[in-house]
């Protein structure tokens, strides 16, 4: 669309925003004088939707009422609190409920996936990930391939940019695959740069990796609740994510997983065995032998965390309300804008590395900052913009179109010119 640079705009798209109600439905962080943070964090952490209290407050009602008869009595029996979960988060990665469960955290999920989809022969035993990877993946990934005797500087293959540049080229993954793929075992991707904001075609990274027999999985710690995945369609043989980013389900929450269905049915896959993957129908018959459950919950090892799944509940019964089509329609339209504001700066202080397509990017834009200048950061900070500094030199900003706005977009952008222009902070902004 045809973008212009001034405030009237701004909150005339927020008047036609379909989505604009849903900003009164979170709680929005203010500084001492009550003023509110413009809060461009939720690739960090997501804000607390409102009725995420009133959600826990029912768990533990029924905690106090009822005890350990909660599990079968409880307004949302405790039994079976995890399977609602599947469902909505099922249609939010775009994968079949028996594909999708709700357990454990992100990086756990990682290891329990890699110890049945990492089975690394002689021969073939490398894993493939991309250079830039979120440290947890790297330190998961070296420390899985050091547990089966190997040594990551040699086993760890790395997928990076050209030089020169910041963004992943798929031709640099097929010729790595091409002439290391009898050797790569697995390709652990995340399907969304943390740093570069950098989309993946998944379904493309599994057709490549599937060519040479090699097991593909995904971490969508920064996709999920951001774009639209299609873990399904896209084939990959398993994805993980956390919930405490987009998903908005607070610090340190749950996780999901995803089990491709061609799997589901697949119990000689290895696995590390726990009371809550085997069987329900005879999980309280105790002296049963292990009886791995199909599909996604076959990775769950333990009984669920039911505090921490309200507040994911809670979250998901947002999510479900409006659907991820619209959350991207205004996510794509929120970025574009952000995009074309910065573009009006004609800075040579800052450049965006995230990709221009916005097919190829979430909601979040990041922000090179020359010299590695962190200073721009904290004076953004001074001035009630939240985003957040990633080593070398850049700044991560993401409008989440679950409670940012485009008012949000102008005003952080012209707080950023005056920064920019005077080199020091200032609470005003450009009218």
């Amino acid at each position: 669309m045809q973008y212009q640079n001034s405030l009237a705009f701004a909150k005339q798209l927020d008047q036609e925003d379909s989505l604009a109600f849903l900003r009164d439905e979170f709680h929005i962080p203010k500084d001492n004088n009550g003023k509110e943070w413009i809060y461009f964090t939720g690739n960090s952490l997501g804000l607390q939707p409102k009725i995420t209290q009133k959600y826990l407050q029912q768990e533990l009602d029924d905690w106090a009422n009822l005890g350990v008869e909660g599990h079968f009595e409880a307004k949302n029996p405790w039994l079976h609190y995890h399977e609602d979960l599947s469902i909505k988060m099922a249609k939010i990665v775009g994968a079949k409920p028996i594909e999708v469960t709700v357990a454990n955290t992100l990086t756990v999920n990682l290891h329990l996936l890699m110890v049945s989809f990492y089975q690394p022969t002689k021969t073939k035993y490398k894993i493939l990930i991309e250079s830039d990877a979120f440290p947890s993946d790297r330190y998961a990934v070296e420390s899985q391939l050091k547990f089966h005797g190997f040594d990551p500087a040699e086993s760890l293959v790395e997928w990076k940019p050209r030089n020169g540049e910041t963004l992943l080229n798929f031709h640099d993954l097929e010729q790595i695959i091409q002439n290391q793929g009898d050797e790569i075992a697995l390709l652990l991707i995340g399907g969304l740069n943390y740093y570069t904001g950098q989309f993946l075609d998944l379904k493309k990274i599994a057709a490549i990796g599937h060519s040479k027999n090699c097991k593909v999985g995904i971490d969508l710690a920064h996709g999920a609740g951001n774009i639209l995945p299609n873990l399904h369609d896209s084939n990959v043989d398993f994805a993980a994510w956390c919930t405490y980013k987009y998903l908005n389900s607070g610090p340190g929450s749950l996780g999901g997983i995803f089990i491709h269905e061609n799997h589901a049915n697949n119990k000689d896959l290895p696995r590390f065995a726990g009371w809550w993957n085997h069987n329900k129908k005879t999980r309280f018959n105790m002296r049963m032998p292990f009886d791995v459950m199909e599909g996604a919950e076959g990775w769950q090892l333990s009984n669920p965390p039911i505090l921490s799944m309200a507040a994911i509940k809670a979250s998901l019964d947002i999510f479900d309300k409006v659907g991820m089509q619209a959350l991207r329609a205004k996510s794509e339209k929120l970025t574009g804008f952000f995009e074309f504001l910065i573009h009006q700066l004609d800075s040579d202080k800052i450049k965006i590395i995230t990709p221009k397509n916005s097919s190829e990017r979430g909601c979040q834009l990041s922000i090179q900052v020359k010299n590695a200048d962190k200073s721009l950061h904290k004076k953004l900070s001074e001035n009630n913009i939240i985003s957040d500094w990633r080593e070398p030199d850049v700044i991560r900003c993401a409008p989440v179109p679950m409670y940012n706005s485009f008012e949000d977009v102008y005003q952080m952008v012209s707080i950023l010119s005056l920064t920019l222009s005077k080199g020091k902070g200032t609470n005003a902004a450009i009218k």
